[in-house]
Protein backbone atom coordinates (compact mmCIF):
# COMPACT_ATOMS: atom_id res chain seq x y z
CA UNK A 1 0.00 0.00 0.00
CA UNK A 2 1.16 3.45 -0.28
CA UNK A 3 -0.56 5.24 1.89
CA UNK A 4 -3.09 6.88 -0.36
CA UNK A 5 -6.22 7.89 0.93
CA UNK A 6 -9.13 6.24 -0.61
CA UNK A 7 -11.45 9.42 -2.33
CA UNK A 8 -14.74 7.47 -0.50
CA UNK A 9 -12.65 8.62 3.09
CA UNK A 10 -11.43 12.00 1.99
CA UNK A 11 -15.17 12.65 0.38
CA UNK A 12 -16.32 11.40 4.36
CA UNK A 13 -13.82 13.72 6.00
CA UNK A 14 -15.16 17.08 4.09
CA UNK A 15 -18.90 15.74 5.14
CA UNK A 16 -18.18 15.45 8.76
CA UNK A 17 -17.02 18.02 10.92
CA UNK A 18 -14.20 16.32 13.86
CA UNK A 19 -14.83 19.85 15.62
CA UNK A 20 -18.74 18.46 16.45
CA UNK A 21 -17.02 15.45 18.40
CA UNK A 22 -14.74 16.99 20.65
CA UNK A 23 -15.24 18.99 24.01
CA UNK A 24 -15.81 23.19 23.59
CA UNK A 25 -12.25 23.80 25.25
CA UNK A 26 -10.62 21.42 22.58
CA UNK A 27 -12.09 22.78 19.35
CA UNK A 28 -9.76 24.79 17.74
CA UNK A 29 -7.48 21.47 18.07
CA UNK A 30 -10.25 19.79 16.42
CA UNK A 31 -8.46 19.94 12.98
CA UNK A 32 -5.16 19.21 13.74
CA UNK A 33 -3.67 15.65 13.37
CA UNK A 34 -3.33 14.67 16.88
CA UNK A 35 -5.32 12.40 18.91
CA UNK A 36 -7.68 14.15 21.49
CA UNK A 37 -9.63 13.17 25.25
CA UNK A 38 -13.13 12.57 24.63
CA UNK A 39 -13.65 11.65 28.81
CA UNK A 40 -13.01 8.47 30.51
CA UNK A 41 -9.67 8.08 29.69
CA UNK A 42 -10.36 7.68 25.66
CA UNK A 43 -9.51 9.97 22.80
CA UNK A 44 -10.92 10.20 19.63
CA UNK A 45 -7.76 8.85 17.50
CA UNK A 46 -5.30 10.91 14.80
CA UNK A 47 -7.07 11.81 12.10
CA UNK A 48 -4.61 10.41 10.13
CA UNK A 49 -4.89 7.04 11.25
CA UNK A 50 -8.52 7.20 11.49
CA UNK A 51 -8.28 7.48 7.57
CA UNK A 52 -5.74 5.11 6.65
CA UNK A 53 -8.09 2.20 8.50
CA UNK A 54 -10.68 3.11 6.90
CA UNK A 55 -9.33 3.50 3.72
CA UNK A 56 -7.79 0.08 4.31
CA UNK A 57 -11.55 -1.15 5.22
CA UNK A 58 -12.93 0.19 1.98
CA UNK A 59 -10.62 -1.79 0.13
CA UNK A 60 -12.57 -5.08 1.22
CA UNK A 61 -14.46 -6.27 -1.86
CA UNK A 62 -18.66 -6.20 -0.12
CA UNK A 63 -17.85 -2.82 0.36
CA UNK A 64 -17.29 -1.44 -3.63
CA UNK A 65 -20.22 0.92 -4.31
CA UNK A 66 -22.79 -0.38 -5.99
CA UNK A 67 -23.64 0.54 -9.79
CA UNK A 68 -25.74 3.26 -9.01
CA UNK A 69 -23.41 5.09 -6.64
CA UNK A 70 -25.27 4.08 -3.62
CA UNK A 71 -22.83 2.70 -0.68
CA UNK A 72 -23.07 -1.03 -0.16
CA UNK A 73 -21.67 -3.11 2.95
CA UNK A 74 -22.75 -3.48 6.12
CA UNK A 75 -19.84 -2.55 8.74
CA UNK A 76 -19.71 -4.01 12.50
CA UNK A 77 -17.62 -0.68 14.53
CA UNK A 78 -16.28 -2.05 18.03
CA UNK A 79 -15.75 1.19 20.29
CA UNK A 80 -18.20 4.10 18.90
CA UNK A 81 -16.29 6.38 21.58
CA UNK A 82 -17.47 9.50 20.62
CA UNK A 83 -19.18 8.69 17.65
CA UNK A 84 -16.48 10.59 14.93
CA UNK A 85 -15.74 6.88 12.64
CA UNK A 86 -19.13 5.81 12.90
CA UNK A 87 -20.45 9.12 11.41
CA UNK A 88 -17.44 8.73 8.75
CA UNK A 89 -18.70 5.47 8.03
CA UNK A 90 -21.78 6.04 7.76
CA UNK A 91 -21.21 8.45 4.74
CA UNK A 92 -19.26 4.93 3.36
CA UNK A 93 -21.18 2.00 3.93
CA UNK A 94 -25.48 1.18 3.46
CA UNK A 95 -25.04 -0.15 7.52
CA UNK A 96 -23.40 0.45 10.38
CA UNK A 97 -23.73 -1.25 13.64
CA UNK A 98 -21.31 0.48 16.14
CA UNK A 99 -20.79 -0.95 19.85
CA UNK A 100 -19.37 0.77 22.86
CA UNK A 101 -18.57 -0.72 26.61
CA UNK A 102 -18.57 2.73 28.35
CA UNK A 103 -22.22 4.18 28.88
CA UNK A 104 -21.14 7.88 29.26
CA UNK A 105 -19.18 7.00 25.62
CA UNK A 106 -22.31 5.89 24.52
CA UNK A 107 -24.66 8.47 25.58
CA UNK A 108 -22.53 11.11 23.95
CA UNK A 109 -22.23 9.46 20.56
CA UNK A 110 -25.83 8.91 20.57
CA UNK A 111 -25.78 12.92 21.47
CA UNK A 112 -23.22 13.59 18.53
CA UNK A 113 -25.19 11.34 16.11
CA UNK A 114 -28.75 13.10 16.80
CA UNK A 115 -30.11 13.67 13.48
CA UNK A 116 -27.88 11.46 11.49
CA UNK A 117 -29.05 7.88 12.78
CA UNK A 118 -31.88 6.41 10.92
CA UNK A 119 -32.62 3.21 9.70
CA UNK A 120 -28.55 2.66 8.93
CA UNK A 121 -26.56 3.87 11.71
CA UNK A 122 -27.26 1.68 14.60
CA UNK A 123 -25.36 2.18 18.57
CA UNK A 124 -25.12 -0.53 21.07
CA UNK A 125 -24.38 -0.97 24.13
CA UNK A 126 -22.15 -4.10 24.95
CA UNK A 127 -18.89 -5.58 25.13
CA UNK A 128 -17.45 -5.43 21.76
CA UNK A 129 -14.99 -8.15 22.24
CA UNK A 130 -18.10 -10.66 21.54
CA UNK A 131 -19.19 -8.70 18.38
CA UNK A 132 -22.86 -8.66 17.85
CA UNK A 133 -23.81 -12.05 16.49
CA UNK A 134 -27.58 -11.27 16.09
CA UNK A 135 -26.84 -9.00 12.71
CA UNK A 136 -23.80 -11.21 11.98
CA UNK A 137 -22.19 -11.17 9.12
CA UNK A 138 -20.21 -7.93 8.77
CA UNK A 139 -18.89 -6.85 5.64
CA UNK A 140 -16.28 -5.28 7.12
CA UNK A 141 -15.56 -4.63 10.73
CA UNK A 142 -13.38 -2.52 12.19
CA UNK A 143 -11.94 -1.95 15.94
CA UNK A 144 -10.83 1.31 17.57
CA UNK A 145 -8.67 -0.33 19.65
CA UNK A 146 -6.31 -4.20 19.55
CA UNK A 147 -5.52 -6.13 22.23
CA UNK A 148 -3.16 -8.89 22.46
CA UNK A 149 -5.28 -11.40 19.72
CA UNK A 150 -8.29 -10.52 17.25
CA UNK A 151 -11.37 -12.00 19.46
CA UNK A 152 -13.12 -15.14 17.96
CA UNK A 153 -16.06 -13.71 17.72
CA UNK A 154 -15.00 -11.40 15.36
CA UNK A 155 -13.35 -13.52 12.83
CA UNK A 156 -16.52 -15.70 12.77
CA UNK A 157 -18.52 -12.72 12.05
CA UNK A 158 -17.22 -11.66 9.34
CA UNK A 159 -18.75 -12.24 6.06
CA UNK A 160 -17.29 -13.92 2.59
CA UNK A 161 -15.58 -11.28 0.94
CA UNK A 162 -15.37 -9.07 4.55
CA UNK A 163 -12.62 -7.75 5.70
CA UNK A 164 -11.60 -6.78 9.18
CA UNK A 165 -9.32 -3.84 10.36
CA UNK A 166 -8.21 -3.35 13.83
CA UNK A 167 -4.93 -2.38 15.69
CA UNK A 168 -3.01 -5.27 17.78
CA UNK A 169 -0.30 -5.76 20.08
CA UNK A 170 2.70 -8.03 18.43
CA UNK A 171 5.80 -9.45 20.07
CA UNK A 172 7.93 -8.05 17.66
CA UNK A 173 7.13 -4.31 18.61
CA UNK A 174 6.76 -2.17 21.52
CA UNK A 175 3.44 -0.80 20.49
CA UNK A 176 0.29 -1.86 18.06
CA UNK A 177 0.47 -2.69 14.34
CA UNK A 178 -2.74 -2.69 11.64
CA UNK A 179 -3.79 -6.20 10.89
CA UNK A 180 -6.08 -6.62 7.91
CA UNK A 181 -7.88 -9.63 7.55
CA UNK A 182 -9.84 -11.06 4.74
CA UNK A 183 -12.41 -14.15 4.46
CA UNK A 184 -11.75 -15.49 1.18
CA UNK A 185 -13.63 -18.56 0.29
CA UNK A 186 -14.35 -19.01 4.17
CA UNK A 187 -10.64 -18.96 4.29
CA UNK A 188 -9.05 -16.39 6.54
CA UNK A 189 -5.89 -14.69 5.18
CA UNK A 190 -3.97 -12.12 7.43
CA UNK A 191 -1.43 -9.38 6.63
CA UNK A 192 0.36 -7.01 9.05
CA UNK A 193 0.73 -3.20 8.20
CA UNK A 194 2.37 -0.25 9.95
CA UNK A 195 2.66 0.36 13.59
CA UNK A 196 0.33 3.00 15.38
CA UNK A 197 -0.11 4.42 18.76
Amino acid sequence: EDGTVNARVLSAFAAVERHGFVDTALVNQAYEDTSLPIGLQQTISKPSVVARMLTLLMQAPALAPLGNGQPAGRVLEIGTGCGYQTALLAQMAKSVLSIERLRALHDKARANLDGQRGTHVRLVLGDGRLGHAPNAPYDAIIAAAGGDELPEAWLAQLADGGRLVAPLRTTSSAGQVLIVVDRIGGELRRAQHEAVH
